[in-house]
């Protein structure tokens, strides 16, 4: 299984290896960090690991108020051709069928300074009834990922919203062949790329709830789970919770996984592991399970044993916290790892288990 995944993980050669930045000008548009002005020098990691530090402390005890929002006014319904939008380095398996999709459009309420981006994009597929999910999909997720799934949630009367995360598939500046701005060696942009996506669902539930939807949930995977948990714990109005691959610290991740090994190469001649894990806290779940269990809500965790991307130690570190404190959480581990969850056979168990406890969780 480890060489299954190793030769998934390896088999695009388009990742870039960037060059590492701390990022501040992003902390700008920050609510919030109005007193904590960064150093001037930023060649002296000292004073700028001092700052991100204290900025990150300051995000997380203040976090309702990092992660608020002004609801947008343009939401619009939008048909057109489904495309692609392919992020690997070789040509692609199969084109998706020559058909058009209803889009969700609205200008996302972050702005950053692509133009691409700041046109929030989610795929409908409307069912009858009043609950909802919105799928948030991998890293580098192309434009047709999750579709099926969205079809199947609607076989069992679940509306979904499938959305683009900040800076992937039509929402990806020019010039980029993947979502490298997502999650980058660049602390500020990733921080901010982070809290664009929370708050892009949170507005999602705004125009779900305009439509009359009352039951609401979120299916998140991988980068997209950490951007669910993250706004479920910072939004009352979410009830029902899917976690495929999940795990605790950002900068964990990073420093571990294969799949961001290329991320490290930019990033660890200035920072140590510790050191990435305590500037990347506030885009950490980790750090909002107290803010997490604010509201009742039904959760269903799904991690891989063999993850080379998300170690199952860090995963088995969030069931635990789960189990810890009591919420009404379901733990599924099954025998694969983070890129073979998306073969067969794994992902028809995926599928399986998100399925049925979607219909049993908005049943009760």
């Amino acid at each position: 299984m480890h060489e299954w995944e190793a030769r998934m993980t390896s088999r695009d050669n388009n990742r870039v290896v960037r060059p590492f930045e701390w990022g501040p000008e992003w902390a700008a548009r920050w609510p919030t960090l109005e007193n904590f002005p960064p150093p001037q020098d930023q060649s002296d990691k000292a004073a700028m690991l001092a700052y991100w530090s204290a900025a990150n402390d300051h995000i997380v005890a203040n976090s309702d108020q990092f992660y608020a929002y002004k609801v947008p006014s343009d939401f619009r319904l939008e048909k057109r051709k489904v495309e692609l939008f392919h992020t690997g380095s070789a040509a692609p398996k199969k084109q998706p069928k020559d058909e058009l999709g209803t889009f969700l459009r609205f200008t996302s309420a972050v702005e950053s300074p692509y133009r691409e981006n700041n046109c929030m994009n989610a795929r409908w597929f409307p069912a009858r009834g009043r609950r909802a999910v919105i799928v948030i999909p991998q890293w580098n997720a192309d434009g047709v990922s999750q579709n099926a799934l969205c079809r199947i949630f609607n076989l069992l009367g679940i509306s979904a919203l499938r959305m683009s995360m900040p800076y992937h598939d039509i929402r990806r500046p020019a010039g980029l062949t993947r979502a490298d701005y997502a999650v980058s060696a660049n602390i500020g942009r990733t921080i901010d790329a982070t809290r664009q996506g929370i708050i892009d669902i949170r507005c999602c539930l705004d125009w779900l709830q305009q439509r009359g939807y009352t039951r609401l949930g979120l299916v998140g995977t991988s980068l997209g789970s950490c951007y669910a948990f993250i706004a479920a714990a910072h939004d009352a109005r979410i009830s029902v919770n899917v976690f495929n691959h999940a795990s605790t610290s950002f900068g964990d991740v990073t420093w571990t996984g294969q799949s961001t090994r290329h991320i490290r190469q930019g990033i660890e001649s200035v920072l140590t592991q510790d050191e990435l894990r305590q500037v990347w806290l506030s885009i950490s779940p980790i750090v909002y399970f107290d803010k997490f269990e604010r509201w009742p809500k039904k959760s269903l965790m799904i991690y891989g044993r063999y993850d080379l991307t998300f170690l199952p130690e860090f995963s088995a570190q969030a069931a635990g916290e789960f189990l810890r404190r009591g919420l009404d959480t379901t733990i599924k581990a099954l025998p694969c790892g983070h890129y073979s969850l998306g073969e067969s056979p794994y992902k028809y168990m995926d599928a399986w288990h998100i399925s049925r406890f979607l219909a049993k969780a908005f049943a009760g």
